[in-house]
């Protein structure tokens, strides 16, 4: 461009050479224009990043605190338990389905409104542990639920724990499977009918709670199995890939073909 600014007053020059001169002058200012376009949206990139790395670490989130009061609910639910009462069992059976709805609310709301953090993917699996395991154990302890189921739905939830571990150890994800969900759904409405325990309107709670329970308990056994299996899938797939990425050679272009 700077050769035709040079020749403009030249005797020569051309309404061609001036089209010439406006046009370079049109594309300078369009690749300027786009390199400024690119750098602003790296910056807001950027900037999301550093917002989404900050909102992962904050403890004070709606999802985060929701978590936290149905990990406090745990103690209250245990008290009134232990009083032997049919009012206050009424009593444990509120704070259960409370602490039981806030299990929803916080999830949804950690996706809905992008809260997902640190904090969240620690306590929320320990509260639902937290709750579940302490009403099993008080419903025990009143004879009100078999020893085998409790020990079996207890040590399943240790052992899908640690196998978690060990898959996010290995950079795995193991999402929950429907059968997973099932199993929790029936456990958190059959646990609140057997603490309750009276017939109501006919219907005989206690008895439809221990059949729940036992639904809970073969499908935990098999969203169990499930895990297992997968986890086993996913790292043997991992380290087929791993060992065929050691064995072939670099490049420093891929193929056409592995771009497909």
């Amino acid at each position: 461009m700077d050769i035709f600014l040079n020749n403009a007053h030249h005797p020569n020059f051309s309404w061609v050479d001036s089209c010439l001169i406006e046009f370079s002058t049109v594309i300078t200012l369009f690749k300027n224009d786009n390199s400024v376009a690119e750098r602003i949206k790296e910056s807001e990139m950027t900037q999301k990043a550093q917002k989404d790395e900050e909102t992962t670490l904050i403890f004070t989130t709606p999802p985060n605190l929701l978590t936290l009061l149905r990990i406090l609910l745990v103690p209250f639910m245990v008290i009134f338990m232990s009083f032997h009462s049919s009012f206050w069992d009424v009593m444990a059976t509120l704070v259960f389905i409370v602490a039981s709805i806030t299990d929803y609310f916080d999830g949804y709301l950690a996706r809905k409104k992008d809260m997902v953090s640190v904090y969240g993917k620690l306590m929320d699996p320990l509260a639902d542990k937290f709750l579940v395991a302490s009403a099993l154990i008080m419903l025990l302890t009143l004879n009100r639920v078999h020893e085998y189921i409790v020990t079996l739905l207890i040590c399943r939830e240790f052992a899908v724990t640690g196998l978690r571990s060990i898959a996010s150890a290995e950079g795995l994800i193991i999402p929950a499977s429907r059968s997973a969900k099932w199993k929790t759904a029936t456990q958190m409405v059959a646990i609140p009918l057997l603490i309750f325990k009276e017939p109501f309107l006919g219907i005989p709670i206690y008895s439809l709670g221990q059949l729940l329970l036992l639904v809970s308990l073969l499908i935990s056994l098999g969203s169990a199995q499930v895990y297992v299996m997968d986890f086993f899938k996913a790292l043997k797939i991992k380290r087929r890939k791993r060992k065929k990425a050691n064995s072939e050679p670099s490049t420093p272009h891929p193929k056409f073909s592995d771009l497909d």
